[in-house]
């Protein structure tokens, strides 16, 4: 019989959650389903209301219509059940305004007490970036944002939180702006920027592995470990958001935010408890630590290539310099990861979409078995992949059977849906659930957004400053153009992603 630690999760205090931008995509396809799961699991309290909030005229009926029809079509599992939703509807209000009407925020306060007079209140704002100034100003002026000394309402006092979506800024100046901006509403206590790849159960399973298993955190060191992967692979294009895509381009849409964070959580010290801020401490110290790329290195050592056709994509230019794939190498100057490089990799239009960080450890020496006559072997690497098929594998050598002495790699493989038999909770459950309970751990702080930028922001601006230069392209489906393969093998290591069994 298994054993585990830990408990089951505690349900939060009344609350409601407001949806800003709630007749977009993100609301019918993620939040709502997202949330549906939650009460259907019974990790809801009985005092719980949904209020969305958008410029398109619906009345509560044709709102919870619609959002019947996404959680059917989107809801882990695909589990609808005509009596858990009859349960849930009635919840679920809407409020027809601009953002920029201070009278929709007074009819909105209104809705929230006529909403089961819950006091308590979790804003997600599912909207661009540049309402998000307005939104925060009108919350403010309403009365709603309500900061207090502690965010998490001690004495049973209401409180007031604010959820983020990416991007959060697109260069230090404007994050920092972005930060000034909520800071005028809300205490930092009360801000919850959101990024959903840290909701994934592989990410949260980054600390579990380091530091709740004694084999693995001796050897997670520069003696140990010859270099780490980290790749971020999309099979799909810009998909009809050309020209959000345009602004953003892979080094702001996904290494500021996921990479940074996945790369911290890799290379993090031991926290001195699974308090957030204590987790957090330790994941800027590294995006501290991360060492400068010089400008002249930006130019020849970070690869910026577009797929074939992204030009045609609507919303794209036809003299587009925007990049949707990148690859370079980082390195971590601290005691640990003392010349260990990192090497980053993301893209669209890829073979596969595949989320995975793997640690190469070094090669076994050339005696015994690594020799001329039985190798060369490849090393030993750990890897965690977030998606598709949550889950750790780790590739090991054996000996095939028989006589003489055949030496083969071996993966063994951890996924999350063969080992617990169910889908693992998707991210935004678990991102919204730790929002209301007042859990910051698995969302980024200020000075995190800060530090993460003022280490991609250079790379950024000299990209951005090289456009005279035709960018190399590549052919859909394939894994890049051939600089990239050339960045990685001048040092003799190729890229290299784990293949891993489809899981049932």
């Amino acid at each position: 019989m298994s054993e585990k630690t830990g408990g089951p999760a505690t349900a939060p205090e009344p609350f409601t959650l407001v949806i800003f931008g709630a007749s977009g995509d993100l609301t019918r396809r993620k939040l709502v389903p997202a949330v549906y799961n939650l009460f259907r699991e019974g990790l809801l309290p009985d005092d719980f209301a949904v209020v969305g909030f958008a410029r398109r005229e619906k009345s509560d009926e044709g709102f919870r219509a619609e959002l019947a029809e996404g959680v059917k079509a989107f809801a882990r599992g695909r589990t609808f059940d005509d009596a858990t939703w009859a349960a849930f509807a009635p919840k679920v209000h809407y409020v027809q305004s601009g953002y920029d009407d201070a009278d929709g925020y007074r009819r909105l306060r209104e809705r929230l007490t006529t909403a089961g007079g819950i006091a308590s209140r979790l804003f997600y704002l599912a909207v661009p970036p540049n309402v998000i100034a307005t939104i925060v100003g009108q919350l403010h002026d309403a009365g709603l944002a309500e900061p207090f000394d502690d965010a998490h309402g001690p004495d049973g006092r209401p409180w007031a939180r604010i959820i983020i979506e990416k991007p959060f800024g697109r260069d230090p100046e404007t994050a920092r702006e972005l930060n000034t901006r909520l800071g005028t509403a809300f205490d930092e206590g009360q801000v919850f920027r959101i990024d959903h790849y840290l909701g994934k159960e592989t990410v949260q399973n980054l600390l579990v592995l380091r530091f709740a298993n004694s084999i693995f955190e001796p050897i997670w060191n520069q003696e140990h470990v010859d270099h780490v992967q980290i790749a971020v692979t999309e099979r799909i294009g810009v998909e009809g958001r050309g020209t959000y895509y345009e602004q953003a381009g892979a080094l702001r849409d996904i290494v500021q935010n996921h990479v940074m964070h996945l790369l911290s959580l890799v290379a993090m010290e031991p926290p001195g408890s699974l308090d957030a801020d204590a987790v957090r401490d330790e994941k800027v110290k590294v995006l501290e630590s991360l060492r400068a790329i010089p400008e002249e290195c930006i130019a020849n050592g970070v690869v910026r290539a577009q797929y074939d056709g992204y030009r045609e994509e609507d919303g794209v230019g036809p003299d587009s310099c925007t990049e949707t794939f990148v690859a370079f190498k980082a390195f971590v100057d601290n005691w640990r990861w003392a010349g260990v490089p990192f090497y980053i990799r993301t893209g669209k239009r890829l073979p596969a979409r595949v989320t995975e960080v793997s640690v190469h450890f070094k090669p076994v020496p050339q005696v015994l078995f690594n020799t001329p006559e039985l190798g060369p072997m490849l090393p030993n690497v750990l890897a965690i992949r977030i998606q598709p098929n949550e889950g750790i594998s780790l590739r090991f050598q054996v000996k095939v059977p028989g006589p003489g002495v055949t030496i083969q790699p071996f993966q063994m493989d951890f996924g999350y849906g063969t080992a617990f038999g169910q889908e693992p909770p998707d991210a935004y459950e678990r991102l919204l659930l730790d929002a209301a309970l007042g859990d910051a751990t698995l969302f980024a702080r200020c000075d995190e957004v800060e530090a993460a930028w003022r280490f991609v922001a250079p790379v950024v601006a000299c990209c951005e400053a090289c456009t005279r230069y035709a960018l190399p392209t590549y052919p859909a489906g394939s894994w890049g153009p051939a600089e990239a393969d050339e960045l990685i093998e001048a040092d003799g290591r190729r890229w290299e992603i784990l293949r891993r069994p489809k899981q049932k």
